[in-house]
């Protein structure tokens, strides 16, 4: 073998230098990771208890709390996805399966590409004065599941539309071969097999929705107020839609207050919520992932 393989080519300075600077790199981002986490955690561990998971922030009755804005991160993120999963999956099926390439899809990309990159407090403004205005909604959960379903659906169609393209064309060509039609085909094949990344693109968007407070502070407000419920299983079903049309606070919202009014302790407890629920989010997603691989 000769002595100047690439295996035993000795390094020169100008490559240890950059291996160094990588390495450099890739532990300062590691290191501001933990430093983050570390000092967010330390900051707002100091607030965690039972009453601050079950009760709401009143300065009228001393209590400190953010169960109400759960409960309103859990309405936004619920309604957002049942409007927009299918609008943006049915969007992008249309879009690689159905629709001739050509101006129609020109436009479509165009427009695609044009929301992903419009500012979050610009969505705000336009639901404030669309859904909330013409439509008449006010300043309601809907109005912000509403206008987050826009914010969304660029990245669920961008996701979809890659995770239709990564499947191979001889699962289609199979199944069409087949006698299979082509809406049965998408139904039993293609999107089983895009599933896992059509999922990345919806975990991403939960994720998306959990962080954003500039559009919410707009259209859904800033209530903490949690649902009156009874005794009564019918009658907590209709609390619980009515809901929908009151104004509440997420927890980024409530984040935002609260620095605004110095509560800094308790800012950072709900923003070790917040990195709790994104941890968990991103743990769900490689769980549900793994999971539609094996099968």
């Amino acid at each position: 073998m000769s002595s100047h393989s690439l295996y035993q080519r000795r390094k020169r300075p100008g490559e240890a230098f950059l291996l160094s600077a990588i390495y450099g790199a890739a532990s300062l981002s590691v290191f501001l990771l933990v430093g983050i986490i570390g000092y967010l955690f330390w900051k707002g561990f100091r607030v965690f208890s039972i009453r601050f998971f079950t009760s709401v922030t009143n300065s009228l009755k001393g209590t400190m709390g953010i169960a109400g804005n759960l409960v309103n991160t859990l309405y936004i993120v619920v309604m957002t996805l049942l409007i927009a999963i299918p609008v943006g999956v049915g969007a992008a099926i249309y879009m690689s399966e159905y629709a001739k390439q050509g101006r129609l899809t020109q436009i479509f990309s165009f427009a695609t590409e044009l929301l992903a990159g419009i500012p979050s407090v610009l969505f705000g403004l336009f639901g404030m004065v669309f859904f909330g205005g013409v439509m008449g909604l006010g300043y309601s959960l809907l109005n912000g599941a509403l206008t987050m379903t826009l914010m969304l659906l660029p990245l669920i169609v961008r996701n979809t539309q890659e995770a239709l393209r990564n499947v191979p064309d001889s699962y289609r060509n199979g199944a069409i071969g087949m006698g299979a039609d082509k809406w049965h085909m998408i139904r039993t094949v293609l999107l089983p097999s895009a599933a896992p990344g059509i999922l990345t693109g919806v975990i991403l968007a939960v994720g998306r929705i959990v962080g954003e407070s500039t559009a919410l502070i707009f259209t859904a407000g800033s209530a903490r107020m949690l649902p009156r419920l009874g005794r009564e299983i019918g009658e907590n079903i209709v609390r619980l839609w009515e809901k929908v049309w009151d104004s509440g606070g997420t927890l980024t919202v409530e984040l935002y207050l609260q620095m605004q009014n110095g509560e800094y302790e308790l800012a950072f407890g709900i923003g070790c919520v917040l990195l709790i629920l994104v941890l968990l989010i991103n743990m769900l997603l490689k769980l549900a992932v793994r999971g539609f691989r094996k099968a």
